[in-house]
């Protein structure tokens, strides 16, 4: 009755736990509603609205440990392209988001097409299609939604880069960047499996974790598998033997810790099951599939093999954590085309792995491995460092090091050699570039093959060079610089984190070394080739701030991500500085018409502005900086407010008293303005309105001082009379206002002053130096035609108008006075 009753109690529980899911998810037989209770939030990060300018990037870290289950991405940006304006938008203007593992990436030196960028924009984002090379690139969509799980993606880190323009000119340092901006915000959120015998998207796979032990120790001349001097490492599931039915898959994991030669996969003892099925067990496919880091799959693997035919052999696998997947089929074809359940395949899953000892490495281990220690260098940025190999063999505190002591002394086969060099790139240190350089006093005899996580061999490397013409040229990440027959120097750019193995392949062993000095150096470093003497090295962090990554800030006439890339040629940066500089020399015209009218201080302003701007540009175009650049700056962009306010002052005939403070209020406003951010597009406005408001003021204190005698009073209001004097003193008004100016140099200033206007809103970063030239000349000239059309009357300004209206007027109030 007990037992009864503890049953009806766990029924009921069962029941109320099955409808509280139904209730809440809507349908509770649903596997991926019910997946929740399986798995944890790891980390969530939401970075808040962000705005990238022209030319900019951020890059976001996000860190997948094994036992993660997903990565969920939800992206809002202000971007509002569609497939047709993608094709419309050039490269260095298209905002773009990228996608890499293991380290960051660097779309400047991709050669995406357009019509690949309109095929990937149409995409739904599936994890499958980004990772299928090592670095994706898309339009940034306008809203995103993504989930990786980890049965696309490895549980390694992953980075996100978003741009704002990509291509060789968005490092060129530019005399100004103009362009529209977008901002972007993002929540990022990676869930992982409660257990870790659980795995999958929804953590309901189970996972079998093999356990390893020595098997045996080759130290002989021989043995029966013919390899001398390795350890076997045996992994079984527990000694215990699996069962699959038809097309069921069972899923193993094991994890690599040094560097392994070969790794087999082979299935022992394979059976039917009930003993007594008249199947035969050779004819069944007992597929493998092995993947490193993430969830095979019959369509996404690594490896695969028929373990019933032949073992699974992988060379050189990867250091890190694996995963083997078993399934089975055909079962029914062999057991007589029965469908029935108890038909099963049973086998004993062992895999081997064979590792060299301490220093050894390659074929029958017999060839000479070093292990790089780092030594940073001194007074350097984060991470920076080179790599000398470990051991009494190298005595030197240099950078570099002789390579032939080191070398294998044994020739596999009578053709090479190979030596091997193991360096660990610290989790961090992703921004840096590894350089590898070799130098020899003869024409060079070795062959470089380099790899992470593992051996390379001459069919299994990451990058490689044999010489000039035959090497991982085009590579996305591989950056060849001089190069010739006696020396080999290139470049891993923005390398992984991790295990890494340079490989030399030594292609005349018999010929000997002794006579031979070859020397080598590695190195992990900010900036490729110091960006090419063109240019500064900068470093920053991710958004996650966990990585620091360095960057090239070239100069005016260079640019790509290491400046080597020429975009202005040295005839084009003569003319360009030529036509910025001497463009100001219009600044003479204004200056001389107010020097003619002895209006001193507006001359010294014109002079001054035109001299500043002339030094600003040739120190902004790179041709010589009399002071620093921002005092330089500073000065050009306050003279030129300045001067724009001064001319809408002169057209006032106010004395020089009011001037004199006018000016005043208007250099100390115009120098904050200059001081705080001078380059503001507002500031254009801003400017035109104070000038405009000095004039409104100049007149006001003109009116108030000249007619000041008239009053408007109610009686006078009334009186008929009155009020056909007032019509009569505004008619003399408005001839006055006409005779004041020459309207056809004002109607040439308005029309210079609009093609200033045009010429502003015409400049980009391409054609600055064009536009913004015709800026200074028409500004310069309409401000020229201003200055003339003003009619320079003889009289004081404190003096009346010899009008007769006026004149009239004047006395009729003096006489009632």
């Amino acid at each position: 009755m007990a037992e009864n009753s503890i049953l009806c109690s766990v029924s009921s529980l069962i029941l109320s736990l099955f409808t509280l899911f139904s209730c809440l998810c809507g349908h509770g037989n649903s596997i991926e509603q019910l997946a929740g209770y399986n798995t944890f939030t790891i980390s969530s990060f939401k970075y808040p609205e962000t705005q990238i300018r022209p030319f900019d990037m951020r890059y976001i870290r996000v860190d997948l440990p094994p036992w993660f289950s997903s990565m969920s991405i939800a992206l809002k940006s202000s971007v509002n392209l569609d497939i047709k304006s993608v094709e419309k938008v050039p490269k260095s203007a298209l905002p773009m988001i990228c996608f890499r593992e293991g380290s960051l990436p660097l779309p400047d030196v991709s050669n995406t097409s357009f019509g690949e960028l309109v095929a990937l924009s149409n995409s739904s984002f599936e994890g499958t299609q980004v990772l299928q090379n090592s670095e994706q690139c898309y339009p940034v969509p306008r809203n995103m939604t993504m989930k990786l799980t980890n049965e696309q993606i490895s549980a390694r880190v992953f980075y996100f880069g978003l741009f704002n323009g990509v291509g060789p000119t968005r490092t060129q340092s530019k005399m100004i960047v103009r362009g529209p901006s977008y901002s972007f915000a993002a929540n990022i959120s990676v869930e992982g499996c409660i257990t870790s015998s659980m795995q999958g998207q929804y953590c309901n796979q189970t996972v079998e974790l093999l356990s390893c032990g020595l098997s045996r120790n080759n130290s002989g001349n021989g043995s029966a598998s013919g390899f001398f001097n390795q350890s076997m490492l045996s992994c079984r599931n527990n000694f215990v033997t699996s069962c699959l039915g038809d097309e069921e898959m069972k899923i193993y994991t094991l994890e690599i810790l040094r560097v392994a030669e070969f790794l087999t996969v082979s299935a022992e003892n394979v059976r039917l099951r009930p003993v007594n099925n008249s199947g035969n067990s050779s004819g069944i496919d007992l597929m493998c599939f092995a993947r490193y880091g993430a969830m095979p799959s019959a369509t996404l693997h690594d490896f695969s093999g028929n373990l019933n035919k032949s073992p699974l052999v992988i060379n050189s696998p990867k250091v890190g954590q694996w995963y083997i997947s078993i399934l089975a089929l055909n079962l029914s074809k062999e057991t007589g085309g029965s469908q029935s359940n108890v038909s099963k395949v049973c086998y004993s899953l062992e895999l081997q792995e064979l590792e060299c000892p301490p220093g050894k490495a390659g074929p029958n281990c017999l060839s000479e491995r070093y292990m790089l220690q780092t030594v940073l260098r001194k007074d350097s940025t984060p991470f920076e460092s080179y790599f000398l190999p470990y051991g009494e063999k190298v005595m030197s505190d240099a950078a570099n090091f002789l390579l032939e002591p080191l070398l294998s002394n044994y020739s596999f086969g009578g053709l090479n050699t190979w030596t091997y060099f193991i360096l660990d790139i610290p989790h961090g240190a992703a921004g840096g570039n590894l350089h590898i350089r070799l130098t020899s006093d003869r024409k060079l005899n070795y062959e470089i093959y380099v790899r992470n996580g593992g051996l390379p061999s001459l069919v299994n490397w990451d990058y490689y060079y044999v010489n000039k013409t035959s090497n991982s040229h085009g590579s996305m990440f591989f950056a060849l610089y001089s190069s010739s027959e006696e020396k080999a120097d290139f470049y891993i750019l923005y390398v992984r984190e991790g295990t890494w193995t340079i490989a030399l392949r030594n292609l005349n062993s018999t010929d000997g070394t002794s006579n031979r000095q070859t020397t080598m150096s590695v190195s992990l470093e900010r900036c490729p080739k110091r960006c090419s003497y063109h240019g500064d090295c900068k470093s920053a962090l991710d958004a996650s701030g966990l990585t620091s990554y360095s960057f090239c800030a070239c100069d005016r006439t260079h640019g790509g991500f290491d400046c080597s890339i020429e975009i202005v040629s040295r005839q084009g940066h003569i003319w360009q500085s030529i036509a910025l500089i001497a463009s100001n020399a219009a600044a003479v015209l204004p200056a001389f018409w107010a020097l003619r009218q002895k209006a001193f201080a507006e001359w010294v302003i014109y002079t001054s502005s035109g001299i500043s701007s002339g030094l600003y540009h040739a120190c902004d175009v790179g041709t010589w900086c009399a002071l620093s650049f921002g005092v330089l700056q500073f000065f050009d962009f306050w003279l030129s407010f300045l001067a724009v306010v001064s001319t809408f002052v002169y057209l006032t005939t106010i004395g020089e008293v009011y001037k004199r403070a006018i000016h005043t209020v208007v250099a100390i406003l115009t120098a904050l303005m200059a001081i705080t951010k001078a380059t503001r597009p507002s500031n254009v406005i801003l400017v035109m309105a104070i000038g405009a408001l000095a004039l409104l003021v100049g007149w006001l204190i003109e009116f108030s001082t000249k007619y000041r005698s008239l009053s408007f009073s109610m009686d006078l209001c009334l009186n008929l009379l009155e009020r056909r004097r007032i019509r009569e003193w505004v008619n003399s008004l408005v001839k006055t206002i006409m005779k004041r100016f020459r309207w056809g140099f004002l109607l040439a200033g308005f029309m210079a002053l609009a093609m200033a206007a045009i010429s502003r809103d015409l400049e980009n970063s391409q054609n600055y130096w064009i536009w913004h030239s015709v800026w200074h000349v028409t500004i310069y000239t309409s401000s020229f035609f201003f200055l003339c059309s003003k009619v320079i009357s003889i009289n004081s300004g404190n003096e009346r108008p010899t009008d007769a209206n006026y004149q009239l007027t004047r006395q009729d109030s003096l006489s009632r006075g």
